[in-house]
């Protein structure tokens, strides 16, 4: 199967879907556009905004729309439906045709998110590459005074 190739703006992103899924992507793209400090690019093959590092993602597939948070597992309190996956604390909603979410949930959402990386960083370098290092003077002592392997 080919790949297609990704859209080159945000405006060709949203123009290349039809039906149910555009017009959740355009109502989305509406709400988020909204809020102050995020701009908004295509990166890896979906709608992608950023503010001190990524913050959140709307990506259409064949049967959904995400949008996705960067750190949504802090967001559950605004919209409970967010499910948690991988990694820097990302949660997504998953939209199918006749679910909806109102505009002013999206804002808010997108709006605490924007707070978030404002207070803490750029997601992808708060939550580091998930390996430990050590330090040039060897292993650290463990729980109990031990070496660590």
């Amino acid at each position: 199967m080919k790949k297609a190739k990704p859209a080159a703006t945000p405006d060709a992103y949203v123009e290349a879907l039809d039906g149910w899924r555009r017009k959740t992507v355009e109502a989305l793209r509406t709400a988020v556009r909204t809020v102050p400090a995020l701009e908004e690019t295509i990166k890896w093959g979906h709608l992608v905004y950023s503010a001190n590092g990524p913050v959140l993602l709307i990506r259409a597939e064949a049967d959904r729309v995400l949008f996705g948070f960067w750190r949504g597992q802090r967001l559950s309190d605004v919209e409970p439906r967010l499910k948690g996956s991988g990694m820097y604390e990302m949660a997504t909603l998953e939209l199918r045709e006749g679910a909806t979410l109102g505009p002013a949930t999206a804002r808010r959402l997108a709006r605490e998110a924007v707070a978030l990386n404002r207070k803490l960083g750029d997601p992808t370098k708060a939550a580091g590459t998930g390996k430990r290092s050590r330090s040039p003077a060897g292993p650290r002592p463990g729980r109990h005074g031990r070496a660590e392997r």
